[in-house]
């Protein structure tokens, strides 16, 4: 969890955010609920919630912001030789909740615990449910290997996590998602915060203001509600 001193802004029943340029250290408020309303408010001024079992919800604008830009992410050669030979069958929103009950349950390196709460996993079903929030699914042999999932807002698509039970599994996810939200125009993947992992993929991080700018653009598409469906050939992915 990123450390900030403690937040300014109360989060009242009004759906309304402060400006995320008032975020100190990335934490801008505190409080409030995870409604379909209110998460769709957060992600469109490039606010997300952030917080673990027990706390209050807390509510993020990090400052810089982590971006993939859907035609720089880095792929390696075993990576592409994967792609290349279909090693694994990828689909989209096949699968929302067992994507993010693997991504709540996967042990991760330094990190006690999940911040993937019950309440958090309930309200990003609920988007998946409303065609907002989707899913990646990497299988093999019928087997749920790897993924990862978001929701997605205009031409924007904004991370929340991913996991691999595999090698490549979960990087084969990002490249197909990569690769099919340029062909539709998205100009980035919001990673949120710094992670060695994604920037081992090609992701970057950018200025808060230039990426809140970037946002903006992307919110005058019309929302590709769900579900999605995959169109490109992950065999022939030119990243």
């Amino acid at each position: 969890m990123l450390q900030s001193p403690m937040p300014i802004y109360g989060i009242t029943k009004e759906l309304a955010f402060p400006p995320p340029r008032l975020a100190e250290d990335g934490l801008l408020a505190v409080g409030g609920d995870l409604s379909i309303d209110r998460l769709l408010l957060a992600y469109q001024n490039g606010i997300f919630p952030w917080y673990s079992e027990g706390e209050p919800i807390l509510w993020w604008s990090p400052d810089p912001r982590m971006l993939l830009y859907t035609d720089q992410m880095h792929i390696s050669t075993s990576l592409r030789r994967n792609l290349r030979r279909g090693v694994f069958y990828v689909t989209f929103d096949q699968a929302f909740p067992q994507v993010i009950r693997a991504c709540a349950q996967t042990p991760r390196p330094g990190q006690d615990g999940t911040w993937i709460t019950a309440e958090m996993l309930a309200a990003y079903i609920d988007l998946h449910h409303a065609g907002y929030a989707h899913s990646v699914e990497c299988w093999q042999d019928g087997q749920l290997l790897g993924g990862l999932y978001g929701l997605s807002l205009g031409a924007c698509f904004f991370g929340e996590s991913m996991f691999s039970h595999a090698s490549n599994a979960s990087k084969t996810a990002m490249a197909i998602l990569a690769a099919q939200c340029q062909q539709w125009g998205f100009p980035f993947i919001d990673c949120q915060v710094p992670n060695p992992h994604l920037a081992s993929l090609g992701a970057q991080e950018i200025p808060r203001a230039t990426f809140l700018k970037q946002l903006r653009k992307t919110q005058q598409t019309k929302t590709r509600k769900g579900p999605w469906q995959l169109e490109i050939d992950p065999q022939k992915i030119e990243i």
